[in-house]
């Protein structure tokens, strides 16, 4: 199949949604569903050091039996687990049982959240929406497993859009990690990546005095209209304008998610409507499907065409998941200044490394919400939206792309995804996880200790270019303007880029390679390739080890700064991303000041320290 091919048949989950759109949940598939969301919680609950599991009796191979209580000591989980490094708890789903009073009762992934909310810390206002959040992953869940979804094999040789629908477990270290509040039944099963139904964005038109535009350097409004909508399309929306007595070249166009627009724009942007300025002119012609990150949509009429990142006033995994007009202003330049640095330093060039640069926004900025709320309020946030390169059109002939997420997927009946790739490719496992780490680890070490540059490298962020033979030829960097950070405050930066200066303290700017790498990302590959009896722990860090060493070796320059931020310590700190969420499920974090909000809870070993290299 092709890079650019997409799926033409929705699934038969899909079909039925008009007539039943509940269907998916049914005894069976509710059972399942919380099962599986009761070993993640229980298994990232206890890396969070949130709760701790006892050792009972019990058989096993090179599985031990441990046991949880509620809070209260009336309920009792028993299962059966690997720890792996990094204190990674390998839960066996189906050896999970519950009792309350010593009676079996089914494991519930909402129970286990009340049973266990002062360990998890949950305040009476938080508690409720997480409760929410929850039920709402659970039906995510219930859908995916009633679906019938490509095998890790059939994946394994699937097109970008297919495997990018098909990832059934969304942030491998959130438990509540699909609650998309906002939707309806109804709406999940339009708007949903899994659905993967076919979505035609809405156009607004907003009057030059209430929106801004900005764009790359070689680009401008015309130009980027003209390549995103067709002739008949844009005369359609002029004739509309013209309709009203209007004229379109006063206004910039914005397109808009359907749920936004009937949801918030129609209502709460009403005012804004009537005194025409803004215009709603319809849907555009082009189809696009949903991502991962819900919000984001690639063009499956014309894949060369940009993706499309709407506002849209969901909460998701700790934050409304909005646009603010003024956060958008910048973005072109910024996706522009990383780009030139990427292209002038030979490091990141050797390694392949591209970024898809957002190469517009647009915003609306409303006077009288703007007047009555502060820089953070979701009610800045409801109609901008921006413009990312598509990767499709700098594919060489013979790749194909895939999300990162897909290293990290397990079908269900688990089947890894990333072992059927190293099956295909013919190579020893450690030489195509080698190939893998030249291409995504290397970039983030350099841009660390060469730039104090961070990226946000989790498996939705970055995409990947596999070669004829299913190897990792390159890594595609994407959602740059909102996710990099630089962390220095001697590096020099553009005025209109400023913004992604951050201070970070010293003894924890490695994190953003120790957390959002090794802990948030490598320990779940390890994990996968361990259970899929594809490498052992030992010889997956050791090949982790080489590939750092092998770049400081390369890099005799920054030797002091290798000295300095130690990737072989001993330890680190563990940062933990479900307290936070746990803490404020609105608003986990300020993105002007990250590590304000960061939750440390002692440390951990450094799997990286055993293999380090002699010094």
């Amino acid at each position: 199949m092709t890079a650019t091919a997409v799926p033409t048949q929705p699934s038969s989950a899909a079909r039925s949604a008009a007539d039943d759109p509940v269907g998916h949940l049914t005894p069976q598939l509710w059972a399942r569903a919380n099962r599986l969301l009761v070993r993640k919680a229980l298994a990232e609950f206890t890396h969070e050091r949130l709760i701790t599991p006892v050792p009972v009796p019990g058989a096993g191979d090179d599985r031990r039996w441990y046991e949880v209580r509620s809070d209260d000591g009336t309920v009792t989980y028993r299962f059966a687990a690997r720890v792996l490094a990094l204190a990674h708890w390998q839960i066996d789903a189906d050896s999970i049982t519950r009792h309350r009073d010593g009676t079996p009762v089914p494991p519930d992934a909402v129970d286990l959240i009340v049973e266990l909310r002062d360990s998890l810390g949950l305040s009476a206002r938080v508690l409720p929406v997480y409760l929410e959040e929850i039920t709402s992953t659970l039906a995510g869940t219930a859908y995916k497993l009633a679906r019938p979804a490509p095998s890790a094999a059939e994946l394994a040789e699937a097109d970008f859009q297919t495997i990018e629908t098909s990832m059934t477990e969304g942030h491998p270290c959130f438990v509540a990690n699909n609650g998309r509040l906002g939707f309806g039944v109804d709406e999940y099963h339009r708007y949903a990546p899994e659905a993967a139904a076919p979505v035609r964005l809405e156009w607004l038109a907003a009057h030059r005095d209430h929106s801004t535009f900005s764009s790359a350097a070689d680009l401008d409004y015309d130009t980027l209209i003209e390549s995103e909508l067709d002739p008949d399309t844009r005369a359609r929306f002029a004739a509309t304008m013209a309709g009203l007595g209007l004229d379109l070249a006063d206004y910039h166009l914005i397109p808009a998610h359907p749920w936004q627009w009937w949801n918030k724009l129609a209502v709460t942007f009403a005012g804004e409507l009537a005194e025409r300025r803004l215009v709603h002119l319809g849907p555009g012609s082009d189809e696009h499907l949903a991502q991962q990150s819900i919000r984001t949509f690639f063009n499956v009429t014309a894949p060369g065409r940009h993706y499309v990142k709407t506002a849209l006033s969901v909460l998701n995994m700790g934050f409304m998941r909005g646009l603010s007009a003024a956060y958008m202003a910048a973005t072109p330049a910024i996706n522009d200044w990383l780009a030139d640095l990427i292209a002038g330093d030979e490091v990141l060039t050797g390694t392949g490394l591209t970024i898809i640069r957002e190469r517009a926004a647009v915003g609306y900025r409303h006077r009288q919400y703007e007047a009555a709320t502060d820089r953070t309020s979701p009610y800045r946030k409801m109609l901008a939206a921006l413009w990312r390169e598509s990767p499709v059109p700098g594919l060489a002939p013979g790749r194909r792309l895939t999300t990162m997420a897909a290293l990290l997927h397990v079908d269900s009946a688990g089947g890894s995804l990333a072992a059927e790739l190293i099956a295909r490719s013919g190579l020893a496992p450690e030489v195509w996880l080698r190939r893998y780490l030249d291409a995504y680890l290397t970039p983030l070490l350099h841009s660390f200790y060469a730039h104090d540059l961070a990226f946000m490298p989790h498996g939705e962020n970055v995409i990947l270019v596999l070669d004829e033979r299913d190897t990792v030829e390159r890594v595609i960097f994407k959602d740059i303007a909102e996710e990099i950070a630089v962390m220095c405050a001697e590096v020099e930066l553009p005025p209109a880029v400023e913004r992604i200066r951050v201070e970070v303290p010293d003894d924890t700017k490695l994190l953003s390679i120790f957390t959002d790498v090794v802990d948030c990302f490598l320990r779940h590959l390890n994990a996968v390739l361990v259970e899929a009896g594809v490498l052992a722990e030992e010889v997956f860090w050791r090949t982790v080890v080489a590939c750092a060493a092998d770049y400081l070796d390369r890099v005799p320059h920054l030797a002091e700064r290798a000295r300095r931020y130690d990737l072989f310590a001993p330890e680190f700190a563990l940062s933990c991303l479900n307290r936070l969420q746990l803490r404020d499920n609105q608003q986990m974090i300020d993105l002007a000041d990250p590590s304000a909000a960061l939750q440390f809870v002692g440390t951990l070993t450094n799997p990286l320290a055993r293999y380090a290299p002699a010094r």
